[in-house]
């Protein structure tokens, strides 16, 4: 999600700035411009006098104004907070018994926990993602139950299965996890 965010958020920009870019460039080069264009000379400004003061005695123009601004802050806080968010835990902490500890690749806890959680009856595609500290790891699991599962018995399945094989092998106190259970479409049956 973020990478398609930052993909249209850079597009729009650079459309943006190569737009008005590519509009005072050509009206600075004196090259000939539509009878619309809004700058028609070398000696031009963006915006004239007139233009800048033009709705500053109007009673709505200064909230509308702090709003917008208020508005593209947030929008830019809550952008630069997802940059800086990791999608994924990269390593788990486990407790080796020494003291000192290993780290566990969390790429591999993931494959281990989706291959069991795929061997369930009923389950046919398994994702599962880590997020957290590595010290406290927690797991997402994305499941696409088959039309015959049972959803109880495959999230029974997965918690004293999958999970606690899990969380005992990372010798971790917990391991908390959110399961979405997703059904696989599939054509009705025909009847004869």
């Amino acid at each position: 999600m973020i990478k398609t965010v930052n993909r249209v958020l850079l597009a729009l920009a650079g459309l943006v700035l190569v737009v008005v870019g590519g509009a005072v460039l050509a009206t600075g080069l004196g090259l000939s411009v539509p009878s619309w264009w809004p700058w028609d000379g070398t000696d031009d400004a963006l915006l004239s006098k007139a233009d800048r003061t033009r709705w500053r005695d109007e009673g709505w123009w200064w909230p509308t104004v702090i709003a917008v601004l208020a508005v593209l802050v947030v929008l830019a806080l809550w952008w630069l907070l997802a940059q800086l968010r990791r999608g994924r835990l990269a390593e788990v902490l486990v407790d080796s018994g020494d003291g000192e500890g290993a780290l566990l690749r969390g790429r591999a806890l993931e494959g281990v926990l989706g291959a069991e959680a795929r061997a369930l009856d009923g389950v046919a595609e398994a994702k599962v993602a880590l997020t957290g500290r590595r010290t406290a790891p927690k797991a997402g699991v994305r499941l696409l139950m088959e039309p015959h599962a049972s959803p109880g018995l495959v999230l029974r399945g997965l918690s004293e299965g999958a999970l606690t094989h899990a969380r005992t092998s990372a010798g971790l106190d917990e391991l908390p996890a959110e399961a979405r259970l997703k059904a696989v479409k599939h054509r009705a049956e025909r009847v004869n």
